[in-house]
């Protein structure tokens, strides 16, 4: 199995699992020049750095451009294009616009994949979104989920690989939170569901059961530390995952 980790600007790199693939946040109020320094360091380590472009984070071509410069110019290979939760602070509202620049095409790209829908867009118009910009990437990243089903369906229906979002241990209070803020609608109704004992809402889950249910359709998983990246590197080292 092939496992990649996302990470923010303020990760401390020292911390990192033995892990290639290591995806930058580009979040609401984040510097894209300090998102291409970061994954500057990561070149450095050895690493592979995905840098995140958030569609409605940035400001117009010209930015673009630079960010995109930027990373090239550090050695960066590998980009996750996506629209963003932001309200478009410029000319950008969708990654179909940054592709449409041509900026990408010397980077393996990879695009959002929603199985449980987006609070950002309608179903119709993430289905169109599908469509249209698949024909500039490479594979996809899903949203992170607790709930097989919606996995299992997405991937059947995909022409491109598949990365599936989880979350690495972490509290079910703080699945909770997280899966509230990313709409993942039928994920949120499982952790309600699974929370009925008070001292189960205080132990880290681990996401060993689900990886067992799904890795016969995909073996590519991306990590969300919403636990913190001790409890990530403790659980992958028990598995002999990294």
């Amino acid at each position: 199995m092939n496992f990649s980790l996302e990470i923010g600007l303020k990760t401390d790199l020292n911390t990192l699992p033995n892990i290639k693939d290591v995806y930058i946040t580009l979040l609401s109020g984040d510097q894209y020049k300090d998102v291409a320094n970061k994954a500057k360091e990561l070149v450095k380590l050895g690493k592979n750095p995905v840098p995140h472009f958030p569609a409605r984070s940035i400001k117009n071509e010209n930015e673009l451009k630079d960010y995109v410069n930027m990373c090239k110019d550090f050695g960066v290979k590998q980009a996750l294009v996506i629209g963003g939760g932001a309200q478009p602070v410029g000319d950008f509202h969708s990654s179909l616009q940054l592709f449409e620049t041509g900026l990408f095409e010397d980077f393996k790209i990879g695009i959002a994949g929603h199985p449980e829908g987006s609070p950002d867009i309608s179903d119709t118009d993430l289905e169109k979104a599908m469509i249209d910009k698949k024909p500039y990437a490479d594979y996809i990243v899903t949203q992170w989920l607790m709930e097989t089903s919606p996995i299992i369906d997405f991937v059947s229906k995909q022409t491109l690989p598949v990365h599936i979002g989880i979350a690495g241990p972490a509290k079910i209070t703080s699945l909770l939170k997280f899966a509230s803020i990313v709409g993942a609608k039928n994920s949120l109704n499982f952790l309600k569901s699974n929370a009925s004992k008070a001292i189960d809402l205080f132990k880290p889950r681990k996401p060993d059961d689900m990886i067992e249910e799904i890795k016969s359709v995909t073996q590519n998983f991306h990590i969300y530390t919403f636990g913190g990246l001790n409890e990530t590197n403790k659980w992958l080292s028990e598995n002999n995952y990294a």
